[in-house]
């Protein structure tokens, strides 16, 4: 294979992991990013003694992180550390119920069962469903491009189609849930899997329940430092093996001649490459990037996935009923969504989602305190009033948490921050904010992602959370790796 000398826009976590793959390659890889620093959303920012991740706060599947260091040869330990948790998740019902969801799937079983007078063997069978609609389709879904035909002449494509009546395409994640489950609160515990794609339950297809697989299955995990380490031991990890990175470097349009990438411009500089990977989101890349091309309109004006509105909070107490991961759920779970996805607003009672890394790491916060990651899911930038949406959010969520927690937690913050969608798309280049790309609320929206190449344009190729496979952590790694095996099937 020919050494290809190949530039990556964009230093997010898919950015940094393709270009891990392709100097693993031979490739000569250069990365511009726009920032000062790597990582997209998965950055950190320190601040009267408080620590705080900036984005993603699950970490699961680290077979896809550490495949990325045996690949270079390199000892992950020197890099990289994290723990498995015990406890995935508490979650904080409306009418008092508290449960922790265990990582060990009997003591999960048993816990809920208890909980939600389910039967444990209900709740088994179905996570074994969950896990085989996994396992038919990840490797069409995940882990190869939908858009090549070679795709679809394998074995796991024609095994999955031949079972496609037992995917639940056809229904809604709720109704799914709503069949299997008769406790409303263990359908809303199921139905909030849709959310870590930025979709609505009561929208997105039946086949959406693997997800609950992936973190019972794989574990949830806590990375040595926050969820920003990751970001830190790939960047080292590229640096070490040779990748060169140049910050603060705004790519300002992907160059082509007859239909071929030559190279990017930078202001007045041109820098050739015989690749181009964009990482960046694939609507500013159309609109911005490659604006003298004609645009895939179809795909680029689909519904975006949900954004978030997180307040960064410093609090002075600390919460033994409190791990890691915590949901207060909402009590209207289909208002909640019908307000984000319908009226493009914000319900008076929406899930808060708190991630607290000082119960892991006690140095992200000072002593008898703890810094809370407090984040609600909210439509994506239209043009809202999002001062007046902040100010009641704020007001709401400190009556809810207040309540369930019996505290009155408006005196215990010390230390405010906020991000809301317009800063996301303004420091990330999401389009409208969305964290996702384009949501999933319907059961063809895998097909219409953005492939991670252009047929029209030869030699560009896409990867990150707004292209195939998805966002998340682990589908944007994935998206690296479908990248690197087509450049390297096309050398």
């Amino acid at each position: 294979m020919k050494n290809k000398n190949i530039v990556i826009v964009g230093s997010g976590i898919a950015g940094l992991a393709t270009s891990i793959r392709l100097r693993t390659q031979g490739h000569h890889v250069s990365v511009y990013e726009a920032n000062a620093h790597p990582g997209g959303k998965l950055t950190a920012f320190s601040k009267q003694g408080y620590r705080f991740d900036m984005g993603p706060s699950l970490f699961t599947m680290p077979q896809y992180v550490e495949e990325l260091f045996d690949l270079a040869n390199k000892p992950v330990s020197n890099y990289f550390e994290y723990k498995k948790k015990d406890v995935v998740c508490n979650y904080f019902y409306e009418d008092g119920t508290q449960f922790s969801a265990l990582a060990d799937i009997n003591r999960f079983a048993e816990q809920a069962s208890k909980t939600f007078s389910v039967k444990e063997s209900v709740l088994l069978e179905y996570l074994e469903k969950s896990k085989r609609k996994y396992d038919l389709t990840s490797s069409l879904f995940l882990e190869k491009s939908l858009h090549k035909t070679s795709t679809y002449l394998s074995k796991d494509t024609l095994k999955a189609l031949f079972n496609v009546g037992s995917l639940d395409i056809n229904t809604t994640l709720d109704k799914y849930n709503s069949n299997v489950f008769k406790d409303h609160r263990l359908v809303q515990f199921y139905n909030r899997f849709a959310t870590y794609n930025g979709s609505s339950p009561f929208q997105t297809p039946g086949i959406m329940s693997m997800i609950p697989h992936l973190e019972q299955y794989y574990g949830t995990y806590f990375p040595k430092g926050g969820m920003h380490s990751i970001t830190e031991s790939l960047f080292q990890l590229a640096k070490d093996i040779g990748v060169d990175f140049y910050f603060n470097k705004k790519v300002d349009e992907i160059v082509t001649d007859h239909k071929k990438v030559t190279g990017v411009r930078i202001g007045k500089d041109i820098v050739n490459a015989d690749i181009v990977v964009s990482n960046s989101d694939v609507v500013p890349t159309y609109r911005r990037l490659l604006s003298k091309h004609k645009a895939p309109e179809n795909i680029l004006q689909q519904p975006r996935s949900s954004s978030a509105l997180i307040f960064y909070w410093g609090i002075k107490k600390e919460f033994p009923e409190l791990d890691l991961h915590n949901i207060f759920f909402s009590k209207d779970y289909e208002t909640e969504f019908d307000y984000i996805f319908n009226k493009k607003d914000v319900h008076s009672d929406p899930t808060v989602y708190i991630n607290i890394t000082s119960k892991d790491e006690p140095d992200d916060a000072p002593e008898g305190c703890e810094n809370w990651f407090v984040m609600i899911n909210v439509p994506s930038n239209t043009g809202q009033d999002w001062d007046k949406i902040i100010e009641d959010a704020r007001k709401h969520i400190k009556t809810k948490l207040s309540r369930l927690l019996n505290t009155k937690i408006d005196s215990l913050i010390e230390y405010e921050s906020i991000l809301d969608p317009r800063s996301i798309e303004s420091k990330t280049q999401s389009y409208q904010g969305a964290l996702y790309g384009a949501s999933s609320n319907n059961k063809f929206a895998a097909f219409l992602r953005h492939p991670n190449f252009k047929n029209s344009i030869k030699s560009l190729y896409f990867c990150g959370g707004s292209v195939h496979p998805g966002g998340g952590i682990p589908l944007c790694l994935l998206s690296g790796k479908i990248v690197s095996e087509l450049i390297e099937k096309s050398s």
